[in-house]
């Protein structure tokens, strides 16, 4: 049986937080929050991990995994540049990444099997590694049928301000039939409210299922995407700020019937940071994970 890979988006600047999440610890034995996904991904059965970075941070990042990761999970590293793209359309001012969307591209050389889609820095729990490893074990990887862990919203913002999250549609056969990226929701009086087009604020149920940018896709998704993106350059090149999400690409694909996407349950406890003031959270958290033995105290 083929294994999936795991693809992992740690090229983020991490603008809000004040430096790289990617590789903050949040345990007395130095881990992050990837190392809990890793070792999560690796008992779920995910036979390779590929991490999506900058060069800037390559040095840091393999001296931080590649020693601990040998030898138990196959390695491999991609690069998100901004110049990364076709050259008709070099000729911008840009100074942020492209987004998700443009960072997942940078994969499809390294990943001819099923795959799954994170954030470095989310903590997503063992039992949706499991659910979603299983998912995609069973799809023809030559399909263009994908899928997706689905979070509650109230269980995703933070206190500290502002999130951004992918609100999803889903109908009652649990197949999703839209998505939107909201990418400004915060608790304002108590309410849940999230930034419309115009900077006006609208009320969004706490119940919302929302995308944590954790897909399973076929490789199918890298071609399909791959037109996406130059449709997007076409249009937006010159925009500095203008970002080509993952979910954008979804609802496109969804919307116009290319393809479907199941969207998955577990209980599985999400949580993760955004501001500095979510680490002491997320710290104490993990330590009573591990208090109650669903981690070793050391994980390598």
């Amino acid at each position: 049986m083929n294994k999936p890979t795991l693809v992992v988006l740690a090229a983020g600047i991490g603008s809000r937080y004040g430096g790289l999440k990617q590789l903050d610890t949040f345990s007395p034995q130095g881990d992050t929050i990837l190392d809990f996904s890793i070792f999560d991904a690796i008992q779920a059965g995910f036979g390779k991990v590929v991490f999506i970075i900058r060069k800037e941070i390559e040095k840091d990042f393999k001296a931080f995994f590649d020693k601990k990761l040998e030898g138990k999970i196959a390695v491999e590293y991609v690069y998100q540049e901004l110049d990364n793209i076709p050259e008709k359309y070099k000729n911008n001012h840009r100074e942020k990444p492209w987004g998700t969307g443009h960072a997942l591209l940078m994969a499809k050389d390294v990943v001819k099997e099923n795959f799954a889609v994170i954030n470095a820095d989310d903590f997503y729990g063992r039992e949706a590694f499991e659910v979603i490893a299983e998912a995609l074990q069973k799809i023809d990887k030559d399909s263009n049928y994908f899928n997706m862990m689905g979070y509650v919203l109230k269980n995703t913002i933070s206190e500290y301000g502002s999130v951004s999250r992918g609100e999803c549609n889903v109908n009652e056969k649990g197949f999703l039939t839209g998505i939107t990226e909201r990418t400004h929701i915060e608790k304002v009086d108590g309410v849940l409210k999230y930034k419309d087009d115009n900077g006006a604020l609208k009320p969004i149920s706490e119940d919302t299922i929302v995308s944590m940018n954790f897909f399973g896709f076929t490789p199918k998704y890298f071609e399909l995407s791959a037109s996406l993106f130059e449709d997007f350059l076409e249009e937006n090149y010159q925009h500095p700020k203008a970002e080509f999400f993952i979910p954008l690409a979804v609802n496109y694909l969804i919307v116009n019937n290319i393809a479907t996407m199941e969207v998955l349950k577990s209980n599985a406890q999400w949580f993760g940071v955004t501001y500095k003031q979510d680490k002491a959270y997320v710290t104490s958290e993990i330590q009573k994970l591990k208090d109650k033995g669903v981690y070793p105290t050391n994980l390598w």
